[in-house]
């Protein structure tokens, strides 16, 4: 069962220049335990800027290098294209992936 805060590897994501990219799953656990086909995604890069919409991730969530989610480049993805488990978020991660997203989207 997939859940929010999963980070997979998609192979060849549409649009992207990448073989491989990481995403991490954003969307409600509701919506993820439908039959829905999408879930909204946030795509980690391995560089980052610090910004307010973007949380450091790495090694204790399973990702090889020091990278950054991107809370402002959201993607909806097909669920059958997240395959390649490649690790979770911890409760404090999710905390700031929260903020990230509030403040991607101007959510106070």
């Amino acid at each position: 069962m997939m859940r929010r805060g999963e980070i997979y590897r998609v192979h060849k994501p549409e649009g992207d220049p990448k073989r491989h990219r990481a995403f991490v799953v954003v969307s409600r656990q509701t919506l993820l335990d439908s039959a829905y086909a999408t879930v909204v995604c946030a795509p980690v890069f391995t560089n980052g800027d610090g910004l307010s919409t973007q949380v450091s991730v790495g090694q204790d969530e399973g990702l090889k290098h020091e990278s950054w989610i991107v809370c402002d480049n959201l993607r909806s993805l097909h669920k059958a294209d997240l395959t390649q488990f490649v690790g979770s978020l911890s409760w404090s991660k999710l905390v700031d992936l929260d903020e990230a997203l509030r403040a991607a989207l101007a959510l106070d």
